[in-house]
């Protein structure tokens, strides 16, 4: 449709107000008669959270995220903004976006009124129609709804005129969405303030009762510790949120690294090619599993999906600097560089108690726990029992992680049994090769079947 550029350009052209909720479900509609996601690059949730979400907006209601933090919660309300349309009219120079055909804001009115259909339209994208604040004890309603202006009553008007208002979020982002992030930390006075804009669309302002009839979808986020067991959310507000979705961490190893590889920040280097092994893939998504599942870490606080993410690039970027110290074309993650992980992981997650050795301790745990689980869906012990016959015959592996790709294939090349191993994993490449031999001589380790000698930053493996 030819964009109007007046009242009466948009009125002959057939255009059709509707309501934000409506709108929404329109577009999700007919997203589901196309079979198309309007969430696209959301893993994990497509049998739970995504139908529930659905659902709330094909009902027309607002809705409320509980989950921990790195759930996406946010990027989902982000992404809803998808199912707005390319673009509304509104009136031109209207602070709030204001519908031509059916202007709330005063100043709107009285220019209809004054131009009529020659009041000028503009178009807004979908993308200036949303709205996002984080939660925070020290928001006033003059941040969310609006404050008297005191230049405009220093102009002749009255306190009680509309006119004198500056608009907050809220109204700004009238006709589109609006996201509120920790909802629990408003303040209770301010969590009434929004309880109006929901329902009642009125709210007072320096004591004056303004009419807002303001067409808002709202989406909020909250911790479900804080929304549920403290109190710190008033009960009426809780009411008119039309749903309630629980939100939650990928429950699949495999939903893990996907969002690994796609969310992890890349960066080519000249000559040098990073390749990491499914496996090393799996140590990294199995350390986070463990870590939620662990009584040692606070499953309060959560452990995010920012955990695989920042581990999984803090792994590659070890395995490229020894790439380019060795001057080698392929980059390939070791056991020997999960030592890296405690940088990207320390800082993320909560100990329920400070004993049993803190932090240095309990991660080392996890990690090997981690390998050999990996390990043990991986290999069977007939496998391998020609490596572990090899080793018995007296033989030794050293290991590194400065050392080079070449001297692990020359290692290999003395037992038939660990290179075998190495090619089930898919290993042809020397820097492969190394990568796989460390995970076969870790695991028969951490089974128990090898000795492993540490000294100055070097392993030797023996019977």
């Amino acid at each position: 449709m030819t964009q109007a550029h007046t009242i009466k350009e948009l009125r002959n052209s057939g255009w059709q107000r509707k309501s934000v909720k409506q709108e929404l479900r329109d577009n999700l509609v007919g997203r589901l008669r196309r079979g198309e996601s309007f969430l696209p690059g959301i893993v994990g949730y497509d049998d739970t959270v995504v139908p529930q979400i659905e659902n709330a907006i094909l009902s027309g209601q607002d809705l409320v995220f509980l989950g921990e933090r790195g759930q996406a919660k946010t990027r989902i309300a982000r992404m809803m903004i998808a199912l707005l349309d390319d673009a509304i009219p509104a009136l031109a120079g209207c602070e709030i976006n204001d519908d031509p055909l059916a202007p709330i804001c005063q100043a709107c009115r009285e220019r209809v009124v004054q131009q009529g259909d020659a009041a000028e339209v503009v178009w807004i994208p979908r993308d200036r129609r949303y709205g996002e604040k984080l939660a925070t004890p020290d928001i006033t309603i003059a941040d969310l709804i609006g404050e008297v202006d005191p230049i405009k009553v220093a102009e002749g008007r009255y306190l009680s005129d509309e006119l004198t208002i500056h608009y907050g979020l809220l109204p700004r982002t009238h006709r589109g969405i609006f996201a509120i992030n920790e909802l629990p930390d408003l303040a209770e006075r301010i969590q009434v303030g929004l309880l109006n804009i929901m329902e009642e669309r009125d709210v007072q302002i320096r004591g004056y009762k303004v009419r807002l009839p303001l067409d808002l979808y709202v989406v909020a986020s909250a911790n479900p510790e804080d929304y549920t067991n403290r109190g710190r959310i008033i009960t009426p507000l809780k009411d008119r949120f039309g749903s309630q979705v629980r939100t939650h961490y990928p429950r699949k190893l495999d939903d893990e690294i996907a969002i690994m590889e796609a969310e992890r920040t890349a960066f080519p280097v000249d000559g040098v090619r990073t390749a990491s092994p499914e496996y090393m893939k799996q140590i990294v998504a199995e350390l986070t599993h463990l870590a939620r599942a662990s009584s040692d870490i606070s499953q309060r606080s959560g452990v995010s999906v920012r955990v695989s993410i920042c581990n999984y690039e803090n792994l590659l970027s070890s395995a490229l600097k020894r790439a380019i110290r060795l001057d080698e074309t392929l980059a390939v993650p070791r056991v020997s560089d999960l030592g890296a992980l405690a940088a990207s992981t320390t800082g993320k997650i909560e100990l329920e108690t400070a004993g049993d050795g803190g932090e240095d301790k309990i991660l080392p745990r996890l990690v090997h726990k981690a390998v050999l689980n990996v390990f043990n869906r991986s290999f069977n012990a007939a496998e391998l029992a020609e490596v572990v016959k090899g080793f018995e015959g007296g033989s030794v592996v050293q290991a590194s992680d400065t050392m080079p790709s070449q001297e692990y294939v020359k290692q290999a090349g003395q037992m038939p049994g660990l290179r075998a191993a190495a090619a089930k994993l898919g290993a042809t490449e020397p820097p492969a090769v190394a990568a796989a031999m460390e995970f076969v001589l870790e695991g028969l380790h951490l089974s128990k079947k090898l000795n492993k000698d540490v000294q100055a930053g070097r392993y030797r493996y023996r019977s």
